[in-house]
Formats: structure tokens, sequence, C-alpha cells
């Protein structure tokens, strides 16, 4: 005969899980209702016969609610006084409890209905806000395409994408999600990665290109090698920092935490010594103390009224609100006291290689200084032919804008690379030169060379890169610089706005480009020619200075120091950057400027949360305490009082989730 009892520990654990808690609250609260109203019925009607019937079954249908009510009740407040630390769920315990003793298990029963629905609705709306976490855990595939063999035996076959290893050769298709960190090997495509870094955006690919893990393939096939093991890849490694963020505290929900306990045993004894006032003292005035019973009443209301339920969630609610609706946006907040702290920054630090730049130099300007400005089309070619064989930078940045005016690559041949100084190829029996001034006058007529130094001499002057090509009798010079990244002209307005008194740009560029750069954004301070130790040795300067909370924004990758070193680090595209996600105590995962100032609106927002919800729930407390001292409640009041304070704290926590998003800076979201 099978044994009942794996059976019966199944039941039972279903019974007092999480997911049971709100059909048992609901059956309560559907028992108590029908019980109530059955009683009520029989007062009202004088029908002798039903009377006893009818009473009976109202009153078995309270002590019903008050047993469904206890079932959780009993579970937690167990699980607080076996770890030694009574807490509030002993306080709703005993109050139901000692309630139903004295007569009144109609008020015990509404308690723990409402105490119980309560933790219910908590548990979702924690639930709801974490779940940040649970679309990150859903983003993986549950297989991935390896390639096996070599040549014309090679193939694909689906292996768990926790099998692949560093070297693999992967194919995602379209429709398909990316198994794991790598670089594209093959194809070109576009990717949407809004639930990994809240860009809204689908992001272009193609070979050379780095991809992420948990990215979605939109539309053409791609093959991708593996860089990185799925348990070290860059979404779980987020995973893992969302998931510590939401188990660290507030450092005022650390205060309440630690007076939990001597709360609860405070809350105890004054109810005690409030049962022996009331019985032994007259109140009021009157002529003799109240009855034990009516005293005990009072005492009971008052223990249920002063239970903290309100103000212990108060921070936490709205600290796990405000850390989803920053992972929604692409912002990864390390904890509560990280929240806390951004909230308070009244000077920024900047770096510009990476974050008020994109780090990758762009053409700014092309000018033809010999030759004939209507040559310039039928010359682009021949500059794309060139540079496109070259993977230097500057060649990479040339290839780019030539291919974006829509030329193609004229016929060449005698390429011919000079390491450090240009290209030499011949076109329709011409010879044709790119590369530095140095390298091309030589070629040049007299007049020819005059003009491209007078232009260049121009150039360097504001720091930036030059590239000279050369061809039958034309010369074009090509200046390049780093392009501001988007955003970065309103950035600066935007911090001002909110009252951040100082804006600081710390560069190792040259002089000229970082002043320029400083001047076009509207900064306040710019140091330039910094070498890394000087950098920090501003970082410190600036945190130490009086009154200064600071905040250091940088790109993650050779910023690490800095961002350590700030009362806050914000890290600029850290998706993929180990350093940004272990030094940074706030992780921006996409490139968009404007979350900067939107996370600090964010974090203000979530600290007013925590303030009203702090205030409300302790002016509940005292008011309900008074009124039940002196009689002017019942316990039923207080009750619905109590529980109802708790469900307008989460309430008020869950309207952090509809915060407007950082495509709304500057509108609603003002503060």
């Amino acid at each position: 005969m099978p044994d009942p009892a794996p059976a019966r520990r199944t039941f039972v654990s279903h019974l007092f899980s999480d997911e049971w808690q709100m059909p048992i609250a609901l059956s309560a609260g559907v028992a108590l209702l029908i019980g109530y109203s059955l009683q009520v019925l029989v007062d009202e009607q004088n029908a002798a016969e039903w009377v006893a019937l009818f009473h009976g079954i109202g009153h078995a249908l309270v002590w019903v609610s008050l047993a469904l009510g206890a079932v959780h009740g009993l579970k937690a407040a167990g699980e607080s006084l076996a770890n030694r630390e009574p807490n509030i769920d002993v306080l709703m315990v005993v109050g139901a409890g000692l309630a139903a003793s004295i007569g009144h298990p109609g008020e015990g029963a509404l308690l723990l209905f409402m105490f119980t629905l309560a933790g219910a609705l908590e548990h979702r709306a924690m639930a709801k806000a974490k779940d940040a976490v649970a679309r990150l855990s859903k983003l993986m595939p549950n297989e991935a395409m390896r390639r096996v063999g070599n040549g014309d035996a090679s193939g694909w076959e689906p292996v768990k994408p926790e099998e692949l290893v560093p070297g693999d050769l992967v194919l995602v298709r379209p429709g398909e999600t990316v198994p794991a960190d790598g670089e594209v090997e093959k194809g070109r495509t576009t990717l949407d990665q809004s639930h990994l870094t809240g860009e809204s955006l689908p992001r272009a690919v193609e070979v050379g290109d780095e991809v992420f893990a948990g990215t979605m393939n939109q539309n053409g096939a791609i093959e991708v090698r593996v860089s990185r093991r799925v348990a070290e890849s860059s979404l779980q490694k987020v995973l893992q920092l969302v998931l510590e963020a939401q188990e660290q505290r507030q450092p005022m929900q650390r205060v309440i935490d630690n007076f939990s306990t001597p709360y609860t045993l405070a809350v105890f004894a004054i109810a005690i010594v409030a049962l022996l006032l009331l019985g032994t003292t007259r109140i009021g005035g009157g002529e003799e103390p109240l009855s034990w019973t009516d005293a005990a009443y009072r005492a009971i209301t008052l223990l249920i009224v002063a239970s903290p339920c309100a103000l212990v969630i108060a921070t936490p609610t709205a600290t796990l609100c405000g850390l989803n609706r920053a992972a929604r946006a692409g912002l990864l907040v390390k904890g509560g006291e990280a929240l806390e702290r951004l909230s308070t920054v009244n000077t920024i630090a900047m770096d510009k290689t990476g974050t008020l730049t994109t780090g990758r130099i762009e053409v700014v300007e092309t000018r033809v200084i010999a030759g004939g400005e209507d040559r310039l089309s039928a010359l682009l070619p021949v500059v794309l032919a060139m540079e496109e064989q070259s993977t230097h930078p500057i060649a990479s940045a040339i290839t780019r804008a030539v291919r974006a005016s829509g030329a193609r690559p004229a016929p060449i041949d005698a390429f011919e690379m000079v390491p450090g100084k240009g290209i030499k190829a011949q076109h329709d029996g011409e010879p044709a030169y790119i590369g530095t001034i140095e390298y091309v006058a030589p070629f040049l007529s007299s007049d020819a060379r005059l003009d491209a130094e007078r232009v260049l001499e121009e150039v360097r002057a504001e720091g930036a890169i030059t590239a000279v090509f050369a061809h039958a009798g034309a010369v074009i010079v090509f200046t390049l610089a780093d392009t501001l990244r988007e955003g970065a002209t309103d950035l600066v307005r935007e911090l001002h706005r909110l009252g951040i008194r100082r804006v600081v740009m710390l560069t190792g560029d040259h002089e000229n480009i970082a002043r320029k750069l400083g001047e076009e954004i509207g900064v306040d301070e710019v140091h330039a020619g910094l070498l890394p130790e000087d950098k920090v040795a501003q970082i410190k300067r600036l945190r130490d200075e009086p009154g200064t909370r600071l905040a250091v924004v940088g790109d993650g990758v050779n910023d690490a120091p800095a961002l350590a070193l700030a009362d806050v680090g914000l890290a600029m595209g850290g998706i993929g950057t180990d350093a940004a996600l272990e030094a940074a105590d706030v992780v921006i995962l996409n490139d968009d400027l404007s979350v900067v100032p939107w996370s600090i609106r964010l974090t203000r927002r979530v600290r007013r949360v925590m303030f009203v919800n702090l205030i409300f729930a302790m002016s509940v407390i005292v008011l309900l305490a008074a009124f039940s001292l002196v009689g002017w409640i019942p316990m039923g009041v207080g009750v619905i009082g109590h529980e109802g304070s708790t469900l307008i704290v989460v309430a008020i926590s869950l309207l952090i989730l509809t915060w407007k998003g950082p495509e709304a800076l500057g509108g609603s979201n003002g503060e």
C-alpha cells in the first residue's frame, strides 16, 4: 500500500507556499463575509426557529475564516520565533488570537484576512518589481547550432548553450536568440537588445562586431565565434548583479530591520501596561476602571494598530520598484545604497573619449585644395579603393565616410602600404598617394604643398587629425576627429536643470580639442592632457571638497579607478565590459547619455516616495494607537486602518513603475 505521507507533505507545502497565499486570503474573506452576513441577518429577522441554525452557521464560518487566515500567519510567526526574532507576524497572530479569546472572533478573523491579503498583494508587488530578473532569465535560448567537422564534411549540430566553449562557431538564424557572447564571423543582421540594454531601436551588426547572449536576431543569418562561456556571459553577469542589487538594503531599511525585534517587544510591553492601567485606573473621569474585558479589547486593538507593517515595507517596495524601473531603461543600479547616493549628487565629473564622444574618429570635413571641387566625385572612388585595403583607424574612418557618399571603389593597381606614413597606388596610369603630409608633400607642387600645409596648420591648432590625398594634380585634405555622442549637447543643460552645481570634463586629450568641446556642450570646468594618475588625482580633489557629493561618468574600460573612487560611479555602455560591471555603482547598458540625468530624477523620486511612505505609515500608527487607547475606534476599524495603510504604501511604491523613460527628458518627469 503506497505511503500517503509524501502526498500529505506535498499538500502542506503547497498550502503554505506564497502562490497559495492569495487564494487562502480570498477564501478567508468570503467565509468571513458570509458568516458575518448570516449573523446580521439573524439579528434582523425574528424567526425563532431559524435563529439558532443561521447563527450557528455564521459563527462557524467566522471561525473558518479565522483558521484560514491563521495558515500563513502562523507560518510566518513560527519562523520568526524559531529565529528568536519576534516581529510583526507575531504581533498579528497574537492579536487575532487574543481578540478571539475575549469573544471577538470576527475582529480576529478580519485582522488575519486583511493581514494575509496584504501579504499576498505585497508578494505580488515584490514579484512585479523583480520582473527584470525574470525577463533576463528568459532571454537565454534552450538550444544552439554549433558547427562540427571541416570542409565538405562540416555541418551544424544542436547543443545546449551551456556546452559551448570559446572558439566554437554557432549559427544564429532570423528569429533566434544569440546563445553566447561572441564576434560575428559571417553575415550581417540587426539585433533586438531592448530587454538587455533598454535600447528601443535594433542594433545593426556585421563581420567583426561583438554580440551578446540573449539578444534576438531579427533578419539575416549570422555565424558567431564564441568568446565566453554562457556562465561568464554579459547577460549572466548582469543577471547576477541585478539579484545582488535587489538583496541590498537601503540605509533606512537597515535601521528599520535592526529595530524590528525591539519594536515588537516594546509594543507587547506597552499593550500589557495599557491593559493594567485601563483595568485599574479611572479613565476620563469615570467612576470605575474599565472591565478587564473592555480593557483587554482596547489593549489588543493597540497591539494591532501599533504593528509596523506599513513602516517595514515602506522602503523595500520603493527600492525594488526603483531598481526595476531603472533596469527597464537599461540602467543597472547596484542596490538601494547606490540608488540613495545617486539621488544626492551635486557634482559630476565626466570622461570625454567614449563617454561624451563616441570614441571613434570620423571624417568631419573634406576639403579640395587643388584640382577643383568638380573632380571630387571622381576622386573619392580612388580614395575608397586605397583605404578599404587598410585596417588603420584613420583608413577605416575615411572608408566609412566615402561609402556613405555613395561612391564605389575604382580600379587600382601597384598597391603599396608604407607603415606609419601612408599608401601608394596607381589609377589610370597615374600614381596616387594618401597619408601624412610628410609622406605626400614630396609629390605635390610647391603651391599645393603650401596650401596643404596652411590648412593642416589650422586643423592641427584645433587638435584634429588629417590625411592628405594626391592624384593627378588634385589634392584633398580629410579632417578627422572624435565625434560627439548623441545627446551630449543637451546633457549639461539637463544636469544644471536638476541642480547639479558643477559639471567637470576630464580627458587625456589635446588641450585645444578639450576646450572647444567643453565650450560646445557647456561644461563648467575642463581638465585636459591628463595621464591616468592625474585623472585619479583630480577625482580625489573633487571628492574631498567640503559639501561635494561626486558622481563620475566614464566608459568603464580605462575609467575603472575613477569610477571606484567616486561617491557613485556610472559606467557608459558597460554591457560587455567586465571592468564597468565590477567598478561602477551604476551601469548604463546602452550608450544613451539622456539616461544620466534621467537616473538622477528617478532616484530622487524613489527617495521622495520612501519619505512619503515613512511619514504616512508613522502617522497612521500614532493616530490609530491614540484613538484605540481612548476607545474612539473599535477593533474592526483599527484593523482596516492598519492593513489599509499597508496596501496604500504598496500602491504608492508601484507608481514608480509608471515613471516615464529617458525619452521624456525635460517633460513631465522634471523636478
